[in-house]
């Protein structure tokens, strides 16, 4: 007879994508041209993913999280992104979850923010979702089990993107970036290395409104004994990615994350080849998800995370790993 205790079920899971960066056009390749991109084949790699979530010998995803850039900006070129936008949701609708989505630079270079406000790529309408942040910017959490909760950051707040150039916030945000980049192509990197190539117009950054909305929903999280993980289309921490897919002032989102208790994870997208850093003294861990779209058909990037008291398992897919994230 086996003495051995049957491990304990977890007591959530969900699942987690990032970049899948769909168009119904042939493969291509980066901005820099140095890597290939499988447009086409990214929405089935999406459906293989849904398929491994719906399984029946799997536990079935509390909810989805879909971390940014879901259809690529060349459906704006071909107009056809709201076709682009169908196809990807009709997939997500069909699986066996709701899915919480982020919003990336390609979710901008299709539609204006009033847009994506009121398009089904805002997780916040209706009544599922509480804890949502007034002002136009979309940042909101919720609780899927006691004693968690997700956060969700919009990490375009502040930027270029998906704002009118006759505004304020647009005005703004070109201040920011031309302080740092004086390059006619904004999207150039203003240094061949180092933290400065994250002012790029492909980036952006939070404002002081959101910084102080997290940490009053921080606040009031460590107060409850919550754990919490933050989730963005941005990277914050120079660890955990190439820099120039950092947020612009990723030093001042780190510096809320670190001063509250209740933090136990980052995740986000953006950076194609993901990233992975645990931080010494708070041990939060800050985790970059790899992209479907520079993932070849043959293989997959996704992954499933099962929620213990003490910690988070991710079962990788494809190019992501498994990781055991202890909680600190």
């Amino acid at each position: 007879m086996d003495d051995c205790a049957a491990a304990p079920p977890p007591l959530f899971t969900f699942g987690v994508i990032a970049d899948i960066q769909y168009a119904d056009i042939d493969d291509g390749f980066n901005y820099k041209r140095t890597r290939k991109r499988y447009y086409r084949s990214s929405l089935q790699l999406l459906q293989n993913a849904q398929r491994a979530w719906s399984s029946p010998s799997a536990v079935k995803p509390a909810f989805i999280l879909q971390l940014g850039d879901v259809i690529d900006g060349l459906n704006k070129r071909d107009d056809a992104s709201d076709r682009a936008l169908a196809a990807v949701m009709s997939e997500l609708s069909s699986g066996p979850a709701e899915v919480h989505h982020v919003w990336g630079n390609h979710e901008f270079y299709n539609f204006s923010r009033d847009a994506l406000l009121r398009s089904e790529l805002n997780s916040t309408s209706g009544s599922r979702h509480s804890g949502a942040l007034d002002g136009g910017i979309y940042a909101y959490h919720f609780s899927p089990a006691p004693r968690f909760r997700f956060v969700v950051l919009d990490a375009y707040d502040v930027s270029l993107l998906g704002r009118d150039e006759c505004s304020v916030e647009y005005t703004n945000a070109l201040n920011i970036l031309q302080a740092h980049n004086k390059n006619e192509d904004l999207n150039h990197p203003p240094a061949s290395g180092g933290l400065e190539q994250r002012f790029v117009k492909f980036n952006g950054g939070f404002s002081k409104d959101q910084l102080d909305w997290l940490a009053e929903v921080l606040s009031l999280a460590d107060e409850k004994g919550e754990k919490v993980t933050v989730v963005s289309h941005l990277p914050v921490h120079p660890s955990s990615t190439d820099p120039i897919c950092l947020s612009w002032n990723y030093d001042e989102l780190l510096a809320v994350l670190q001063s509250h208790t209740s933090v136990v994870c980052f995740m986000a997208g953006h950076d194609h080849d993901g990233g992975y850093h645990r931080d010494k003294d708070s041990g939060v861990h800050y985790l970059t998800l790899e992209g479907v779209i520079e993932t070849p058909p043959d293989t997959n990037a996704f992954g499933t995370v099962s929620v213990y008291e003490d910690r988070m398992v991710l079962k990788g897919n494809g190019r992501i790993v498994d990781r055991e994230l202890l909680f600190p």
